[in-house]
């Protein structure tokens, strides 16, 4: 069955990259409708959270219409709603980019669990992945192969001794992205950060909603939420992304250094190759596999 939330919840912060005041509101929807944008500040402001939308850019998942109106950083309210096991929903925002908040998808998928979920008399679809599919740019790489759940398995490696080496792998079902992955935030080296700002990028960052590393100090105060907490961020980009598939995706992904705009590439060489996905309508069992299959309020107190 497709879902939608019971009950809208509002969220009020300032864009990472615009540094703009922001109010955004997730409201239920109905079935077929799928996750959709709407600038409630601009003409012509709707947006589906589409791959195809998708201005691929290093630093956020950017969606732009056809009018040219945009909204940026949506790959963590995206993660949320895949995780929480949302498939339709009207986003409403007063300007372009999404608030930042924590830098992580917790609060989003706090109150969106406060909501609460209303599953919809209509079957729901899937995308199977049948073969792999893969991108490479230099020694980073992204894959898509075939599972019957969807899992993620990320490695990263940065200079910096705080970060260093890190990899991960884990299936998504049975509240894992809530329990292990919301709460880490988005991460940067002070050096990206001073530059960025020299290019008028990041200026609504902070040290309390991004953790901050230079060399192998954590500038942030409190420290880091996870010992491995940049890669559990990069998975949580890596959901956030994959769900602009537009349905669940039913494989493995393997990500290597890779980022939003390779994810996104990946999405599209997938759909380029008709033979190495099919669409599936879900029974009841695989339907228990997906991220938000049986996730309770209880999950939240773990991360909290």
């Amino acid at each position: 069955m497709q879902t939608t939330l019971r009950h809208a919840t509002t969220f009020k912060g300032t864009g990472l990259h615009s540094g703009r005041p922001a109010v955004m509101t997730i409201a239920p929807a109905v079935a077929g409708h799928g996750i959709v944008f709407h600038r409630s500040d601009v003409a012509n402001g709707t947006l589906p959270a589409r791959w195809d939308l998708v201005d691929r850019t290093p630093l956020c998942s950017r969606l732009v219409n056809e009018q040219g109106v945009s909204v940026s950083t949506v790959e963590h309210v995206m993660a949320a709603l895949a995780g929480c096991g949302i498939h339709n929903a009207l986003i409403t925002l007063d300007g372009p980019e999404v608030p930042i908040l924590d830098g992580s998808a917790l609060p989003f998928v706090r109150q969106l669990i406060n909501a609460g979920r209303k599953e919809l008399d209509h079957p729901l679809q899937a995308i199977e992945i049948l073969k792999p599919v893969q991108i490479d740019i230099g020694d980073a790489f992204a894959r898509l192969e075939p599972a019957d759940r969807l899992e993620i398995s990320f490695s990263i490696d940065f200079d910096e001794a705080a970060i260093g080496r890190q990899t991960r792998s884990m299936s998504l079902q049975n509240g894992a992205f809530v329990r292990e992955l919301c709460d880490s935030r988005t991460f940067c080296r002070k050096g990206d950060v001073d530059a960025m700002r020299q290019q008028g990028l990041a200026l609504g960052g902070t040290m309390r909603n991004a953790v901050v590393f230079e060399g192998d100090h954590v500038l942030s105060p409190g420290g880091l939420r996870h010992r491995d907490e940049p890669v559990r961020h990069k998975m949580l980009d890596a959901l956030g992304d994959l769900a602009l598939a537009g349905r669940p995706i039913l494989g493995r992904y393997v990500g290597h250094k890779s980022g939003h705009a390779m994810t996104n590439t990946l999405l599209r060489r997938l759909y380029d190759q008709g033979d190495a996905w099919r669409l599936v309508t879900l029974n009841e069992h695989q339907q228990s596999k997906l991220p938000g299959a049986g996730i309770l309020a209880a999950d939240i107190s773990a991360v909290a």
